[in-house]
C-alpha cells in the first residue's frame, strides 16, 4: 500500500506557526480513507451495503512540529483486528525535514448496521476481513 503524503496548509497552523494538533487527528481520516480507497473499499461503498463505521477511540502522540508547506508522508498499519472493532495505526513523518517521525497514533473502529447494531465483521464482511490482513 502506498502511503498518503499531503502538504500542511495554512490555515491549519496555529498562532504559534506550527500545526495545530487538532489537525493531526484530521490528517489520520484522510490517510485512513485513502488506504480503504486503496484496499478497494471507500467509504461510499460501505454505505451502500448498509454499514457505518464510527470511531470508537482516537489517540496521537506529538514528538516534532509540523509546519506549513512541509510534506507529511502517512504509513498506515492494521494494530488489531477483532470480530467487532479495529485498531489502525498512523506513523506521521515530516519529508521536509529529514523523514523523521513527527506523531503516531491509533484510531479503533466498528461496523454498525441499518439498525445501529454492531457487526461480527468476520462473519457479516469476510471479504473486507481478509482485505485488511493485507495491511499487517
Amino acid at each position: 500500500m502506498k502511503p498518503y503524503i499531503r502538504k500542511a496548509k495554512y490555515y491549519e497552523t496555529d498562532q504559534m506557526g506550527i500545526i495545530h494538533h487538532s489537525n493531526y487527528i484530521r490528517w489520520m481520516e484522510e490517510a485512513r480513507i485513502d488506504i480503504l480507497d486503496q484496499l478497494g473499499y471507500p467509504y461510499r461503498r460501505f454505505e451502500e451495503m448498509g454499514y457505518m463505521s464510527p470511531v470508537l477511540h482516537a489517540e496521537c502522540e506529538y514528538r516534532k512540529s509540523i509546519k506549513f508547506d512541509d510534506e507529511v508522508k502517512i504509513v498506515v498499519s492494521l494494530q488489531e483486528f477483532g470480530k467487532v472493532k479495529f485498531t489502525l495505526r498512523y506513523d506521521i513523518y515530516n519529508m521536509s525535514e529529514g523523514g523523521g517521525l513527527s506523531a503516531f497514533g491509533t484510531t479503533t473502529h466498528c461496523f454498525l448496521n441499518k439498525d445501529g447494531r454492531p457487526v461480527m465483521i468476520n462473519k457479516e464482511m469476510k471479504e473486507f476481513s481478509d482485505t485488511m490482513q493485507k495491511l499487517i
